[in-house]
């Protein structure tokens, strides 16, 4: 059953949980936590650094970039520097679980997913999102100091 939330609820849910999530997915794609950024504001957002090259982008740093409104995506740093260029979008669960990440970014680092020109909407409202990332424990994480 998905309930409705608060601006409180958003607060505490987004500062706990959010962190335990990216944890959890820096994990399963091979990076700690350390690579983790995240955004609590409206709409949250979140970007881990990876330590990997994509073969189609040999000289670019790559991350994977997530907010509540897309989901994640693969994405390499622009040869500007200052944006960053969308390679994938996974489209699917706002909040999907870590190991569903790992399999995207290898699949995304053999060319084996489609361009999607625009990004997916997938927000379906803010219980959706408070509701998948309930599943993280905050005490399964270590935020970096």
């Amino acid at each position: 059953m998905i309930s409705r939330t608060n601006g409180h609820e958003r607060e505490l849910v987004l500062h706990h949980r959010l962190p335990a999530y990216l944890a959890a997915v820096s994990t399963a794609v091979g990076v700690g936590v350390e690579s983790c950024a995240a955004d609590f504001g409206n709409p949250a957002s979140a970007y881990i650094a990876l330590d990997t090259r994509l073969p189609r982008y040999p000289g670019r740093d790559v991350a994977l970039l997530w907010d509540e409104r897309h989901g994640w995506a693969a994405v390499v740093e622009h040869d500007s520097g200052q944006d960053l260029l969308v390679v994938a979008y996974l489209g699917g669960e706002l909040v999907p679980g870590p190991q569903r990440l790992a399999r995207f970014l290898a699949a995304v680092w053999r060319g084996d997913v489609p361009a999607v020109p625009v990004a997916p909407v997938l927000h379906d409202g803010e219980a959706v999102l408070l509701d998948g990332l309930r599943r993280y424990r905050p005490d399964d994480w270590q935020w970096p100091r």
